[in-house]
């Protein structure tokens, strides 16, 4: 099975915490506090659900709060992994064109797509990727950022395998929302108890994000605006020119989600649901962007008919770096890995 929707949402969960460097991708946690509870009209799981599938907000800017409570390691060169409050700052026109900017202790990285080309511009080094977009193609890293695609992503992969509901409801950056609740059916094998996803009740867009796993009442993993605002946008934001100095670089031409992609080699997902497992080529060290770790020096030694290589485990995700350069990535327990690997 090619990776879709299914490896974009679930390497944002998995493959964000095992490939770190390789990807550069990652949902994030932050505790979520308590607030006001508005009072709406009744709606039903299914309603709501499909008024996501179908929501069209147009034009759009707001702050996301990252807060990452996973408690990993500090890793050179994947900062947005480390324990700590981030911010970043998203626009789109609602047609395509979209902006990210991701301030750091050292800069900004700021990420522009016009709807053909997307760049990456690096104020640290002064360094920018410029990339030709296929049509329906984003950018994954502005993708790590923006909770509604998130969000979106974990409705139409996970709703089959799912109970869902309607669990009150709650504010978030200042505007009500219904609480939708996806949990995962008993034949799912999953670390995970619930994904929590908070639908601004008149756009019908996601704002917020909340995984939970299995016994822990504190959310695992949060991405959510805490101010937005809809309306026309400047159009000079989404376009970007290389500050003078800059050192610009081409990424590899591709389609969907080619930049999810270690060296460009496409990834394939076995199961489906919650126990879906994500397997993809790392690229060898000698090539990897400057910074990334080692991931075959982390984690546990593993063996079984599979291979050899080092398990990674968090409380939402494991993963296994085998030492032939497969990483075996999902929000699983290690038994489903390895399965998965041995198939």
């Amino acid at each position: 099975m090619a990776v879709g929707t299914a490896g974009r949402f679930w390497a944002r969960i998995g493959t964000g915490v095992a490939i770190v460097g390789a990807v550069g991708l990652g949902l994030v946690a932050m505790p979520a506090g308590a607030g006001a509870q508005p009072e709406l009209p009744p709606v039903s799981p299914e309603d709501l659900v499909t008024s996501v599938a179908q929501a069209n907000p147009g034009p759009l800017n707001g702050t996301v709060e990252l807060d990452n409570a996973l408690g990993l390691p500090a890793i050179p060169g994947v900062p947005e992994l480390a324990n700590g409050t981030k911010e970043a700052r998203v626009w789109s026109d609602g047609a395509g064109r979209g902006r990210v900017a991701l301030p750091s202790d050292q800069g900004e990285k700021t990420l522009v797509s016009d709807g053909t080309t997307a760049w990456s511009y690096d104020s640290t080094d002064r360094t920018a990727t410029r990339k030709t977009l296929t049509p329906g193609e984003h950018q994954p890293e502005a993708g790590a950022a923006d909770p509604t695609r998130s969000a979106a992503d974990a409705v139409a992969q996970l709703r089959t395998t799912s109970t869902v509901t309607v669990d009150g409801t709650a504010e978030v950056a200042g505007r009500p929302a219904y609480e939708l609740v996806l949990a995962p059916k008993p034949t799912e094998r999953t670390l995970l108890r619930e994904v929590r996803i908070a639908v601004d009740s008149e756009k019908r867009i996601p704002l917020r994000l909340t995984v939970l796993a299995t016994g822990s009442a504190d959310p695992a993993l949060e991405v959510g605006f805490t101010d937005i605002t809809f309306g026309p946008q400047d159009a000079s934001l989404f376009t970007f020119t290389p500050p003078p100095g800059t050192t610009v670089t081409d990424a590899p031409d591709g389609g969907p989600d080619r930049g999810d992609r270690p060296g460009g080699a496409e990834p394939t997902v076995v199961g489906d649901g919650w126990d879906t497992v994500v397997i993809a080529q790392r690229p060898a060290q000698d090539r990897a962007p400057q910074g990334t770790p080692d991931l075959g020096q982390l984690g546990a030694p593993v063996s079984g008919s599979w291979g050899s290589g080092r398990l990674i485990t968090t409380a939402v995700a494991s993963a296994i770096v085998t030492d032939d350069g497969r990483v075996a990535a999902g929000a699983v327990p290690e038994q489903v890995l390895t399965e998965a690997l041995s198939k």
